[in-house]
């Protein structure tokens, strides 16, 4: 199903959103110092082409552990990107995310589309998984947390 979902995205707009993303990738890398948001954006990018049957998830809860992109530097980071590019990136998911609120086929890429705009807010600190893969790594989560008595 994911698969049918994906390919009608991307031949109903979701490649527009997929190429902004790069565009602001290749920004980010001519400034330099914007290369790790760069390299993001073309992960994130590549995501927006293709959506269904994955999810972003924070690193942390992926792993347990906070690393620089989770942290301190992480928001610090995602300031500055939302600064510069990250407030763009979502205003482009929330209008494409109205033109596909207007037919009832569209509903769920509109749906997709303001998932995007949050992740487009603050991206750093995150990483692109399977929905079995974000599933799995919740699970485990909580009966760690049961295990520890709450």
């Amino acid at each position: 199903m994911s698969a049918i979902g994906n390919f009608l995205w991307f031949i109903l707009g979701g490649v527009f959103m997929g190429l902004a993303w790069w565009f602001a990738g290749l920004l980010a890398f001519l400034s330099i110092v914007g290369i790790p948001w760069g390299k993001a954006c073309f992960v994130i990018g590549q995501f927006t082409f293709f959506p269904f049957g994955r999810e972003a998830l924070s690193r942390k809860e992926l792993n347990g552990k906070d690393d620089i992109g989770t942290g301190g530097l992480g928001i610090v980071g995602n300031v500055l990107w939302f600064l510069f590019l990250g407030v763009w990136l979502a205003i482009g998911h929330v209008i494409s995310a109205l033109a596909c609120f207007i037919t009832i086929i569209g509903i769920p890429f509109g749906i997709q589309h303001l998932k995007l705009a949050g992740i487009a807010l603050a991206p750093i600190g995150k990483t692109i998984v399977s929905k079995e893969v974000a599933e799995a790594a919740r699970r485990a989560r909580a009966e760690a947390t049961v295990r520890r008595g709450g």
